[in-house]
């Protein structure tokens, strides 16, 4: 009697473009929807971006200030297409807001307390450091604020298999609120020369959409031009255009009885756009900065760049943890049961990698002094850097122990 073979497996392809029916190919887009993949590009962009820098700075300069149309190609990546980041960071937090872990604030409580400790406590240990030590300077204390989403999903899904699924949503709420406070941060202190016109124009845009959803006259042909009207009108007024993407996202329809409402189509088809080229591009248009042997230095000696650093690192950590521990210590809130209180220590750690809002807050908060910009970058950089490696090896211990409970 022949021997049976087992089953043949085999490796699915990537395509540009796959059918719906074959199950042995995935469309580019499906990947890019993976959130370790969009951390991984937006990581290769960010080195080749040092590196090309590093190794040939002057093209690196010259491709960043091509020209196209009213901005060049650094300015567009990060004024105009990161509004689509946002946009997709909009259309996130109002789902979360109407159906998801923010919908319930007594349930949300503790990571919420958590995420405003963990913006109060860098801006507070950077201003100090930078108050208190000769040469400071007290405009960056909102670089350190911030937590890239993107990047700490990506690490949490890469470490985190064996943690228990209660900890993401900690943490997606950690980080959603504290885009909240970043973009808060950007639209009120870095906001200069308002032209009230423009804004009203952006308002107005902004009402149009949400007329347009009331209807639901959901047209993209529509919807599209309108959008980059109220970016453009954004732009114009003195306020980060970027502004415009959050707020268009949270004014887009979605319910949990509409199934695949705008909110989940929207997100669909914008998310691979903006972790396959939206945020990489930012990254490499940002992230080029010259480490030489004096810059590394700059970051432990410099107020600007050792604040900066403290901040995401240490900072992040104490305000986070501490946040969530006064909170459930002097409130009915409570953790998930399945969480510990290793594991928001954990998470608080992941929070210090800061990367791409963190870079824009950098660009805004010191333009005009390029030598502090460089800092500011460089500090961001070994920061987020430091940070993902801790929370690396702190997730996986967390994820072995609770293997080891659930064996």
């Amino acid at each position: 009697m022949a021997e049976q073979q087992p089953p043949r497996t085999t490796r699915r392809r990537v395509v540009l473009f796959a059918p719906g029916d074959n199950q042995d190919q995935v469309a580019v887009a499906e990947v890019l929807r993976m959130e370790t993949v969009g951390g991984v590009l937006m990581l290769v962009a960010a080195l080749v971006a040092v590196v090309w820098a590093n190794v040939a700075g002057g093209s690196y300069e010259a491709v960043r200030h091509i020209g196209i149309g009213p901005l060049d190609l650094q300015h567009w990546a990060a004024d105009g297409l990161l509004a689509i980041f946002f946009f997709v960071a909009g259309l996130e937090l109002k789902r979360e807001l109407v159906a998801g872990s923010l919908r319930k604030p007594s349930a949300a409580l503790v990571p919420i307390v958590a995420a405003a400790g963990g913006m109060v406590v860098p801006a507070l240990i950077y201003l100090g450091l930078n108050l208190a030590l000769p040469g400071g300077d007290a405009r960056g204390w909102a670089v350190p604020m911030a937590t890239d989403i993107a990047f700490a999903l990506a690490i949490l899904g890469i470490v985190g298999g064996n943690l228990p699924t209660s900890l993401r949503a900690f943490l997606l709420t950690l980080a959603i609120v504290d885009d909240i406070g970043a973009i808060a941060v950007i639209a009120v202190a870095f906001t200069t020369d308002l032209a009230p016109l423009w804004l009203l124009g952006a308002f107005a845009c902004a009402l149009a959409w949400w007329l347009l959803q009331r209807r639901r006259l959901d047209w993209w042909w529509l919807h599209v031009p309108l959008f980059v009207l109220c970016w453009w009108c954004m732009f114009s007024s003195g306020v980060h255009a970027t502004i415009a993407g959050v707020v268009l996202g949270l004014l887009t329809r979605t319910s949990p009885e509409e199934g695949n409402d705008p909110v989940d189509r929207w997100e669909h088809f914008w998310r691979p756009v903006s972790a396959g080229f939206v945020v990489p591009l930012f990254a490499l248009m940002s992230a080029g900065v010259v480490v030489a042997p004096s810059a590394l230095q700059a970051v432990f000696t410099e107020p600007v760049p050792l604040g900066i650093m403290i901040g995401l690192v240490a900072g992040k950590v104490l305000g986070v943890t501490g946040g969530a521990w006064l909170t459930a210590r002097f409130t009915r809130a409570e953790l998930a049961p399945d969480i510990g209180w290793r594991d928001v220590l954990g998470i608080s750690v992941v929070a210090g990698v800061g990367f791409t809002v963190a870079l824009l807050v950098a660009e805004l908060a010191f333009a005009g002094s390029p030598e502090l910009v460089e800092e500011a970058k460089t500090a961001v950089l070994l920061g987020s850097l430091v940070a993902a490696v801790l929370a690396a090896v702190a997730l996986r211990r967390r994820g072995r122990a609770h293997a080891r409970r659930a064996g």
